[in-house]
Order: C-alpha cells, then structure tokens, then sequence
C-alpha cells in the first residue's frame, strides 16, 4: 500500500502547491475509519482508497478529486458521518464524498424500469460535479484489477456491468485509455478462453515476425526525418478485447485480421498534424474509408486527432493517431483533461471542454422523455455511439452517430423537419430513408405537409432523439385510436364479472391504479400498457380473483369421465367463455363443439354420442387456437403493425396463410392462440381498430370436420 508520504510526493511531482496537509489529513482519517476491515484477498481495506487516489494522481487531478478518493468508502462502511466530513474537511468534498456514496448504492444493472431510473440518478450527479464520476471510475477500475477475490457469482455480474455501463462512459467522457482497460478487465472475466486464445496467437506472431511495433515505428521515425519533421512516435498492440471485437464485427480469423497494432504521432503543431499526415500518405498507401479528421471536426467531448489507416511493411495495414501534444493530453484524460494541474496551476488546455456545458448538452434532451425504457434507450445510444459528420445543403456540419440514416439526420435538424421528412438525397441523388450515412456526406431532407411518422421508422432511425420523437408523435396520433379501444376492452371486461361500465367507475379505478384520468385509463388500456383484468380487479378484487390459478389444458373441460379424453373441434375452435358441446367417438375421445356449430346437425339423431361439457371457470392458458380471416392494405408495414398488435394483447401467432393478393389488398388467414372469448374479443377489437384492416372476421372452416 502507498504510504501518505509517497502519495504526496506524486501529487507534487505534477502539482507543487498541493495542500500535503490536507492529503495527510484525509490519509489519517480514512485509515483511522477503516481500521480492522479486510478486503475479500485479506488485505487491509484501506489500501483500496489508497489506490483509487493514486489512479486520479496519475491523471494529474486536483486535491479535492484526491481526498474523495480516499474518503469514498467511510459514509457507507464506517461510522463516519456527513458533519463529521464537512468539519474536517469542507463542504465541497463532504458533497463529493456524498455523491460517490450515492452511486454506489445505485444498481445500474437491474431490472429495466428501476435501471432507467437510476441511470436519470447517475447524470444528475454527474451535472452537479462531474469528479463524482472520475472518483467512481477509478474506483471501478481498483475493483477490476483486483477482481479475482471475489466469488466468481459476483466477478461475472460485477464484469458485465462494466461491459454495458462504466467502460462505455468512460469513453463517452473521452477517457479511452480506461475504457479499453475496464473492457480487457471485463473481458477475461467474461470470456477467459477468448482472451488466452487472442494472447496465444499474439505470442506466436511475435515469434514469428520479431518485433513488429518496434520495426513499425522505426519507419514512421525515419519518413518524418526525411521531410525534417519533428514528433514522437509510440507504438502498442491493441489490447485482446479491441482484437476480439474487431474478429467478431468483420467476422474475420486472427490471422485475417491486419490492423491489430496501433501507432500515435504526436507533434508540435497543428500543422505539423497535416505535414506528417501528407509524408504518410506519399510513403503508403492509404486504405480507403479509414480516415476520419477529428481536428478539424472534434467529437463533443474535446477528443480532436486524425485517423489514418495505411499499407505498411509487408502490406500490413497500420492504423495511426496523429495530434499535438495539448489535444494528447485531453485524448488521454477526455473530460478530465479540465481539472489536470502542471507546474502548480490548473492547465489551461484550449481544447479541454467545459464539464457543465459538456453534461449539460449530453443530458438535455434526456430530461425531455417521460418513459423509463426511452430514457434507458437513449442513454446507451448516446454512451455507445461513434460519430459520423454529414453537412447541410448550406454547409454547415451535423454530428451523428455512426449508422446515422437520413431520418435521424432530419430529426437532428428539428423535430419538425423528422415529422414531415417523406424522402431525401445524398450527394445530390435520391436515396431510400434507411441508407447508413457516411462521413463527407451532404444531405437534403424532402418534406410535405401533412405527413406523419410512421411506426415503421422507430426501426430505421439509431439516435434516440429520432426515437423519442417518432414514439411521441405515434402516441400523440394514436391516442383517441386507443382511447377507442379501451372504451370496448373495459366494456368486455366489466361485462365478464357481471357488471356495467361507467365513466364513474373508470374515473375510480384510474385513481386506484394511479393514473391520472379516465382517459389516460382507456389510453393505457387500449395501447395494452394495462389489461382490462387489471382495471376489474382494482374494483371488484372478489369477482376478479374467483379464476385463481391459471386452468391447465388438458382439465379445461368439466363434464367427461374420468378415463375420457377430448379435443377442440378444428371446425369451430370453441374457446373457454363459449357454450359447448361433446360428441364422443368410439375409441378416439370426445371432440368438443360450439353450441352454434353447423357440424352438430350431423349427429342430430345420434343424441346418445352428446355430452353436456361446460368449461372450467378458472383462468385458462393462451393456448385455444383460432383462425381469424383478416383483409389489409397492401402498404410498407402494415402486415408487422397487425402481428404487433397481436402480441401486445399477450397473443401469440401459431400461423399465417395468404388465401389471396391483389395489388392493393392481401386477404390471409391468421391462426392466433388466445385464452378465452373475452381475450379472443380483445384481439379482434384492437385489430379491427386499425386503420389498415378492411375485415376481420372469425373463420370456420367446415372442412375441416372431425
């Protein structure tokens, strides 16, 4: 474990006006608080902080960001308290030490709605002091490296949660260095035989090449001399997590794989960036799509560099990171970059970006969405996105995540613009709305009045601003739709336990379940976000609880000996909540009818073969087949948005015949399993309300008699 001496020493290495006192101080304290705990390895706790302090020392950060990191774990694991931590220390990292205390608690890999939840929770303590998360980081990353101490239940879970959160917002927040250690971490936790395999194959490249950095970078050194340029130049393999990641994406095999080694050149000036970049590409050729100028457009979170690929010694492709040493420095420490100190002082880096408006622009429009999954779906977009940069017909550029299409692209522009868009061109030419834009690229949006968004565009568009835009306009213009809807779900519903519908009744059961209104109830239920179950069983939980538990197939039938077995008649489909009847035959069972079925009037002088069945009054499995003959519009979509509407009403689709296709028309033959008429009268009524369906009748199919 470092002591406090050494750890003061390093944090004077980078900034010698650094309060030693105070780093002393907060060095007892946590000592002191965390005296007598052990680590899952037996060590003593505190070197844990002591750690994670150093990890921030190594960023070169202020002395506040230091005492949280030593002070992180005392509100939570000891008996130290908030006052305590103010009067000692003060208010500003009383509050640091506070917040990292918060997210801890947080549990950022559970279900979805409270993920959602504390998700909105992690980027309101990143807008109120953005060292909360670098203290959290560094924290994570102790914990990874340290990781097989504990019970492999918890590395597992501990590892895939920084897979999907902490690796992908260390990126996000420019700190690239991290984000490949947390995922290598991660990786050998998650996928060890990946890992060792990678390692192997890299051992046996050595083996057989030598030193291929080093021969690398020795060219790159000796082409800048040659056109007297002076920079430095640093080599690395890339780490196994990138390499596998890389195989899987271009499902390609190791020894396919070329640019698994990557080289920086870091100069003295901008211009510098552009001359060693036009010495390359006079020396090699460079590889086509792989170039991306990050100076002249930065990403959001300061990160400016060129990227360039070329065919290197013996055709090896070479992937090459080109920038001064200012915009190193942020590309190294992203967000960060903004409290680093040097020479006593806080670094006055022109391209590290401000903190507050940096959180601020990536949280804005996540305070607009009202829905926790949306909000979810936002955020991982925005943690895990690349960037493309398209331009305006005026010139002007857009920034958008890399598998942008031309719709996010007009989403991006304004919301208005995404509504009305109906078609666009790239580079001049027409191109389908689901084209993956490309950087470089101009785009033209084409709009009409009166167009709406279409459901089929939540799945062409990737940015979640164009998601939650498509969703609340699809929700603005369905809502009377589903109001509809609900008003004759409620009725099936009220209708099955004996009772009337009625604004009163509604109003009251809105109430229980906790939505606002009766029409935000009918809405919720017609959009199937509630049953119709629910909203009886809020009012009359007697009536509604009679089912109890759910009535296995095989004893849905009441009324047949013991040893008699029976089948659903395929010529009518009779489902629980119908009046029935069973005609037995010999040696193969009873089958059961509807009442109503034309087929009966065979055994009208076999009374002897009837049997009175009824079925069971329970709750009854989705598992009653019936065939619906369905008449829908030959348009883009319209076959999808039926099958979805089926499965929102917890019905399942066990077949799908086309009877007959005209250009404008498809008539099919949809097979749907439901549990009960009142679910079968579900089904139909939210089919039936689409606009696209011209008939929806329920189909009997005589010929097909027992």
């Amino acid at each position: 474990m470092l002591e406090a001496r050494d750890l003061v020493a390093l944090i004077k290495n980078y900034n010698p006006n650094s309060n030693a006192d105070l780093i002393m101080s907060a060095y007892a304290y946590g000592r002191e608080m965390h005296a007598g705990q052990t680590r899952h390895s037996g060590e003593e706790y505190f070197m844990h902080p002591v750690a994670v302090a150093a990890i921030l020392a190594e960023q070169r950060l202020d002395d506040s960001t230091i005492v949280t990191a030593l002070l992180h774990d005392t509100l939570e694991d000891t008996r130290s308290t908030y006052a305590e931590l103010e009067a000692h220390f003060g208010r500003e990292i009383a509050e640091l030490v506070n917040g990292v205390t918060n997210l801890t608690n947080l549990e950022l890999s559970s279900r979805e709605t409270k993920q959602a939840e504390n998700f909105r929770k992690l980027f309101m303590a990143m807008s109120k002091d953005l060292r909360v998360i670098l203290v959290k980081l560094g924290d994570r990353l102790h914990n990874m490296r340290t990781i097989k101490h504990m019970h492999a239940e918890k590395q597992v879970k501990k590892a895939r949660e920084t897979m999907d959160i902490y690796a992908p917002l260390a990126g996000r927040m420019g700190m690239q260095w991290m984000r490949e250690e947390l995922e290598d971490l991660s990786f050998r936790v998650l996928n060890p035989d990946g890992r060792q395999s990678i390692m192997r194959r890299f051992i046996k490249l050595q083996q057989e090449t030598g030193d291929v950095v080093q021969k690398i970078t020795t060219d790159i050194r000796n082409e800048l001399e040659k056109n007297d340029l002076t920079a430095d130049v640093y080599g690395r393999a890339k780490k196994p997590y990138s390499i596998w990641r890389k195989m899987e994406a271009k499902q390609l095999g190791f020894s396919r794989l070329s640019d698994i080694y990557g080289f920086r050149v870091i100069t003295m000036s901008e211009a510098d960036c552009y001359a060693v970049l036009g010495a390359l590409h006079q020396r090699w050729m460079a590889v086509p799509g792989r170039f991306k100028d990050y100076i002249s457009q930065p990403k959001s979170n300061g990160y400016r560099s060129i990227h360039t690929t070329v065919s290197g010694r013996d055709g090896k492709r070479v992937e090459i990171q080109i920038r001064t040493r200012e915009m190193h420095e942020v590309a190294e420490a992203g967000v960060a970059a903004h409290w680093s100190y040097r020479d006593g002082v806080q670094v006055e880096n022109p391209f590290a970006v401000d903190p507050a408006k940096w959180i601020s622009s990536l949280s804005e429009r996540f305070e607009q969405s009202e829905d926790h999954s949306e909000f979810l779906e936002h955020v991982k977009l925005e943690m895990y996105s690349d960037q493309v940069f398209c331009f305006t017909p005026k010139g002007e550029v857009v920034k958008l995540p890399k598998g942008a299409t031309p719709l996010d692209y007009a989403y991006a522009i304004h919301t208005r613009i995404g509504d009305s868009c109906v078609g666009a061109k790239v580079d001049g030419l027409r191109v389908p709305l689901w084209t993956r834009l490309k950087n470089g690229q101009s785009v033209e949006i084409i709009t009409a009045d009166g167009q709406r968004p279409q459901a089929t565009w939540i799945d062409i568009v990737v940015t979640g601003r164009a998601k939650q835009a498509i969703r609340r306009s699809l929700r603005e213009e369905d809502r009377a739709r589903f109001v509809k809807l609900g008003q004759e779900l409620a009725r099936v519903g009220f209708e099955h336990v004996g009772k009337r519908v009625s604004d009163k009744a509604l109003k009251t059961a809105a109430g229980l379940l906790g939505i606002g209104s009766r029409q935000d109830l009918l809405a919720d239920l017609g959009s199937a976000q509630i049953t119709a179950r629910e909203v009886v069983e809020a009012l009359y939980p007697d009536l509604a609880g009679q089912d109890g538990d759910e009535v296995a197939a095989e004893s849905a039938v009441i009324g047949l000996d013991q040893n008699q077995s029976f089948q659903r008649a395929r010529c009518c489909q009779p489902v629980p909540g119908e009046r029935i009847v069973g005609i037995a035959y010999k040696g193969q069972g009873v089958r059961v009818h509807a009442i109503d079925c034309p087929a009966l009037e065979e055994f009208e002088d076999e009374m002897r073969r009837w049997i009175d069945l009824q079925w069971h009054s329970g709750r009854h499995a989705a598992a009653h087949s019936v065939t619906f003959d369905v008449t829908i519009g030959n348009d883009q979509g319209v076959l999808g948005r039926i099958c979805t509407l089926i499965g929102e009403q917890r019905a399942n689709i066990s077949d799908l015949r086309f009877v007959d296709r005209k250009p404008d028309f498809y008539r099919l033959l949809l097979e749907v399993e439901v549990r009960d008429l009142e679910h079968l009268h579900r089904v139909m009524t939210a089919v039936q309300a689409d606009s696209d369906v011209a008939q929806l009748e329920r189909y009997r199919d005589m010929s097909r008699r027992p």
